[in-house]
């Protein structure tokens, strides 16, 4: 059964009022966590061998379509400002293209053979990692990325939201949150998409925590694209350091990173 696209819980929406609208969309909303829980050791199973892939000089690669396909290149976009990764290493591909970010392509999910092209076009290997993200699990662009990826003999896991579909079958690492209906009838880009993106949160994060890009529980990695980047690293080395604002702004401005000062100031203590 396709659970994302079975009847909402509710039913005559429109004549509810604002209030009602909120309180129950909020309502459904707070089962997505526990979802997320449930799928917990699947998402266990697949962080390990992302890093492995990654130590090697592989890279991650999220595939999808819609909301899915945005979510993936959200996330990716995020790694090289937040862990200070070079851009390359967790790659977002959307079906239709970059232009899809924006504006729906018609048909283009419907091509079964595109993600795989669109993949060569980064001349994947076998060091690299395939994530397939697709609510229904059905999705042929999606589904027929993993599938040809797994076929060559590269890790390949997904994040979907239906039992037993097309695409957990063609992976090597399913994540499969079962969040149930939206309340808007086949709307996932409501409950489904939050779902992706708290484990897409969670595969990323684990990672490169993983991959040694946090301190304690800082970015200490994190690149100083604006002043607030920078202020946040000034307090970072002014409670690690125990060391006045100028100072840290100084050494900041020096070392260009909240890492290459601290290292720099233990070389000299050893000294």
């Amino acid at each position: 059964m396709n659970i994302t696209e079975s009847s909402s819980n509710f039913d005559n929406l429109e004549e509810m009022s604002v209030r009602d609208i909120l309180v129950n969309i909020n309502k459904e909303d707070t089962s997505v966590p526990k979802a997320v829980m449930r799928a917990m050791p699947q998402i266990e199973a697949l962080i390990p061998e992302i890093v492995k892939q990654l130590k090697k000089g592989g890279r991650l690669f999220y595939i999808g379509a819609g909301t899915s396909g945005r979510l993936g290149i959200l996330d990716a976009s995020e790694i090289p400002p937040t862990f200070g990764v070079p851009h390359g290493v967790v790659i977002g591909l959307i079906a239709g293209g970059d232009g899809a970010i924006r504006r729906a392509v018609e048909y283009a999910e419907d091509d079964d053979e595109q993600a795989w092209k669109d993949l060569q076009e980064y001349q994947i290997n076998h060091k690299d990692v395939v994530i397939g993200i697709a609510a229904s699990g059905s999705t042929p662009y999606v589904v027929g990325g993993v599938k040809q990826a797994t076929e060559r003999g590269l890790v390949t896991g997904c994040i979907t939201c239906n039992r037993n579909s097309r695409l957990a079958k063609s992976v090597t690492f399913p994540i499969e949150v079962i969040v149930g209906p939206e309340f808007v009838t086949g709307s996932t880009r409501m409950k489904a998409g939050t779902a992706q993106k708290l484990v897409l949160n969670m595969i990323s994060t684990a990672a490169m925590i993983q991959m040694g890009r946090v301190k304690g529980n800082k970015m200490v990695d994190m690149q100083l694209s604006n002043n607030k980047l920078v202020d946040r690293g000034t307090r970072m080395l002014m409670e690690e350091l125990s060391i006045g604002r100028a100072e840290a702004e100084q050494l900041l401005a020096r070392h260009g990173s909240v890492r290459k000062v601290i290292e720099q100031i233990r070389r000299n203590a050893r000294d």
